[in-house]
């Protein structure tokens, strides 16, 4: 599967921050002042460019090149690299954010269930003591069959969502303004579920101490993790 090729991420980054710049607000009251923050999934840099403003240090791991891309002309104070937050080494660290939905997405065929505990006892691992680790996931709600439409100035976005099993499949078609018309491409990106009785418990094995907070993320079926090494 694609991970937000050029067109995509351009208008991901052009229409869909809100999230990444509430969550950046919501981080900032849990750091210590100049704390080294991994993020996984880090997107376009929106998160980064809060944190690196606010004095602290920012490694980003997206799988996208585009997104990549953007981040590094967004937040030049930060470090990015391409890859897997599967497979990615993690550096030692006060914080590990994966905003918006990053470990539910399915790009990487290791992203299995099976490897959620060794994902966590990574993290945990990385982690300084009483480090953070913030993330937010869909449950089991959002599974339903849709069709929604959006549009900015130069682009527009189609998304066609089924559901096969545990796992909500989106077909994006989008439409960028390229010369005198406007460039067409589809991406399928496949997200699989986990309702907070699944992942709690696999953050308490990982020795974190976890809860759900109401966050950044106020929307049904969605919800924050707040995990912190003793």
């Amino acid at each position: 599967m694609a991970a937000y090729d050029e067109d995509l991420a351009y208008i991901h980054d052009q229409g869909y921050s809100r999230v990444a710049e509430q969550a950046a607000e919501f981080v900032l009251d849990l750091l210590p002042p100049g704390a080294s923050v991994v993020e996984l999934g880090c997107g376009a840099g929106v998160t980064a460019r809060r944190l690196t403003d606010a004095g602290h240090e920012v490694l980003g791991i997206d799988q996208s090149q585009a997104l990549i891309a953007i981040a590094r002309r967004r937040a030049s104070g930060a470090t990015f690299r391409v890859g897997s937050f599967v497979s990615e080494p993690l550096p030692e660290c006060d914080a590990v954010l994966a905003i918006s939905e990053v470990l539910n997405y399915l790009f990487d065929e290791d992203n299995t269930r099976a490897a959620l505990p060794g994902l966590f006892a990574r993290i945990h691992t990385a982690l300084r003591p009483g480090g953070v680790f913030v993330f937010d996931l869909a449950g089991p709600r959002v599974l339903r069959e849709s069709r929604t439409w959006n549009a900015g100035a130069d682009w527009a976005v189609l998304v066609e969502s089924r559901v096969e099993g545990d796992v909500l499949a989106r077909r994006i078609t989008s439409f960028r303004e390229h010369g005198s018309g406007y460039r067409r491409s589809e991406e399928l990106h496949r997200q699989r579920v986990y309702p907070p009785s699944e992942i709690l418990p696999l953050l308490r094995a990982a020795s974190f101490r976890a809860r759900t907070r109401r966050g950044y993320f106020a929307h049904p079926g969605r919800h924050v993790y707040l995990a912190r090494k003793g």
